[in-house]
């Protein structure tokens, strides 16, 4: 608000397939830090954990893309088993892997940040918590080809599928090699 310098946001989004129930959180970056706790938040938020995970193939997830093998960052690999799910990156390319996905992306576009875009904010707080109440109105919404709202359909179909979250959070941590110098230190 002093200098009006205008910062980027980057909002992640996550979506439960079946009944298409979304979360959308915003941050300042895409660094890893912030896509482990875009996922915390979303397990959270969910009330649960879903028994595989397909991310999209970015750097942050993704170190090396493949289609047997990919070679997935080591502190989201980390997080994935404390929360007892599986990464299944999806392919390179193939939008298919997460039509679910692309479909909600269009949607938050169109439902939450054009109603968002004349506003503005001074804190990524105020942003999600603009994006919260845009949410509820948009799970809440009703479908146009069938019965319910995104909501009813992940009471009745996601929730019970999802696993127990553990009695902990998922804490953060940075992983790095580093080779032991001469004298037998290692830099920390």
């Amino acid at each position: 608000p002093k200098t009006g310098e205008i910062m980027p946001a980057y909002l992640f989004v996550a979506v439960l397939p079946a009944s298409a129930y979304p979360f959308v959180y915003a941050y300042g970056d895409t660094k890893i830090s912030n896509w482990i706790d875009a996922h915390v938040h979303a397990f959270e938020y969910f009330g649960g954990v879903p028994k595989i995970i397909i991310p999209d193939n970015t750097k942050t997830a993704v170190i090396k893309p493949s289609l047997v093998d990919p070679v997935l960052n080591r502190s989201y690999s980390e997080m994935a088993r404390h929360y007892r799910t599986t990464l299944l990156p999806a392919r390179v390319k193939k939008p298919k892997d997460k039509a679910a996905d692309e479909n909600t992306v269009g949607n938050v576009s169109r439902r939450i940040i054009a109603a968002l875009r004349n506003r503005q904010f001074f804190s990524l707080y105020e942003i999600n918590e603009a994006i919260k109440e845009e949410l509820i109105k948009f799970v809440d919404r009703p479908f146009q080809k069938m019965e319910g709202t995104r909501r009813t359909m992940f009471e009745k179909i996601d929730k019970p599928a999802l696993q127990a979250l553990p009695a902990t959070k998922y804490e953060y941590s940075d992983w790095k090699e580093t080779k032991v110098q001469f004298n037998y230190h290692a830099e920390y």
